[in-house]
Formats: structure tokens, sequence, C-alpha cells
């Protein structure tokens, strides 16, 4: 069976729409087979998007399904909104459903990052989990090439998918805060600080300094 995150050409089409209000906003949604969440707007998605309380600037919604994220920011915040999914289905249902809500966005197919040129404030994400750590880790990881200084990655992961571990991962190369926890969902945000990276750099090269000394002086004696 196909993954949400992959293509399946024999996969039955079943379209349903589904009304939903985040934050006392009205929204309709078309949804299928062959993308996540298709029975509605899941309860991570729904507890990202509730503990937003600001974008603005340029937004990425990566892996944006039938488009709940991205759609809901645009019709909330004054803000430029870029949706891409590697799901065809995905990509037709959230140009619908940004028809359906009257909303402008650019909403595009692309295989991670590849079709993404330019860099934003936010790039913000239910991530695909299930797609396995490597792929999962290249996705949040790569984002920091797609973020403005400053810019913030801010995410969606349940504890038993491993959140504590990935905040203590993503430390490494961002500054991170947990926005909010509600029953086992963290949000998750990482700030492209580079600062941060500076100090990283500056610790590694005084590591490498001092492991340098150390050998040197014990093949001098």
């Amino acid at each position: 069976m196909a993954h949400y995150f992959e293509n399946d050409e024999n996969l039955k089409s079943n379209e349903t729409e589904k009304t939903v209000i985040i934050n006392n906003t009205k929204l309709k949604f078309i949804t299928d087979n062959g993308v996540f969440s298709k029975k509605g707007l899941d309860f991570g998605t729904r507890t990202l998007l509730e503990s937003i309380s600001r974008v603005d600037g340029k937004v990425l919604d990566f892996g944006c399904g039938y488009g709940p994220i991205g759609i809901y920011l645009k019709k909330t915040f004054d803000c430029s909104v870029t949706m891409l999914d590697i799901n065809k289905r995905s990509v037709s249902l959230a140009l619908k459903n940004a028809s359906l809500n009257n909303v402008d966005v650019n909403i595009i197919e692309s295989d991670m990052y590849e079709q993404i040129k330019d860099k934003y404030n936010y790039i913000i994400s239910n991530p695909p989990i299930r797609i396995g750590k490597e792929k999962l880790y290249k996705i949040l990881f790569d984002a920091k090439k797609y973020l403005e200084k400053n810019g913030k990655l801010i995410i969606v992961v349940n504890k038993n998918q491993g959140a504590k571990s990935l905040i203590k991962d993503l430390e490494k190369e961002y500054k991170v805060e947990v926005i909010t926890k509600n029953k086992g969902f963290y949000i998750i945000s990482a700030l492209n600080c580079w600062l941060t990276h500076l100090i990283l750099i500056k610790w590694y090269i005084d590591a490498y300094t001092l492991i340098l000394s150390y050998v040197l002086l014990k093949f001098s004696t």
C-alpha cells in the first residue's frame, strides 16, 4: 500500500468535503484517498495551527497535503504562502481547496526542496514521520538552506514518534523552543540563529585545536 508521501496512480478516487473551524476561522476542504488525514483535520495539525499566534513575510508549507496549514495561515495572517507536496493528488486537492476558500497561494509539486529557489521567514510542517529517520532529518536540517536569517522552522511531532530525541538533535543546528505540548503532541520552533551557528563553529575549532595540540605534544616527547 502506498503512503501519502508517494504517488499511486492506481488508487481509486473518492473525494469528500469536510468543514473545519480553527480559532474561529471556518474552512472547507476536499479530501480523498491516498492523502494524509483524509477523514478531516488531524489533531496534530490542529494543535500546530492553534499554537501559532503570528506569522508574516514568506511562509513555506512543506508537505502540504490537501492544504490545511497553508490555507489557514493565508486566510488568517498577512503573509505570502507557498505550499509543496510530492503527492500529485495532494497538490491537485490543495489547488481545489485554495479556490474553495478564496485564498491566493502558490502550490507546487516538489520532491523535498527540489523546486524551491527562494528563502522563507517560516517553514511550517506536520512532517512525514513515516518516511524514515534519514529522509525526515534531511527535510528538517536542509530547511536551514531555505530559511532567512532568524527564520523559523515550526513542526508538530508526537512524543511517541521521538519528539524528545528529535529536539536534542535539532539543538545541534537550531535554537529550539517547545511552543506547546498537547496530549503527547509537541509543537517545536527551531530558529535559524546565525549566532548559535557561529558559536558551534567556534566550539568545533577550539576542540580541534585542543586535540591537535595534544597530539603534537605527545609526538614531540
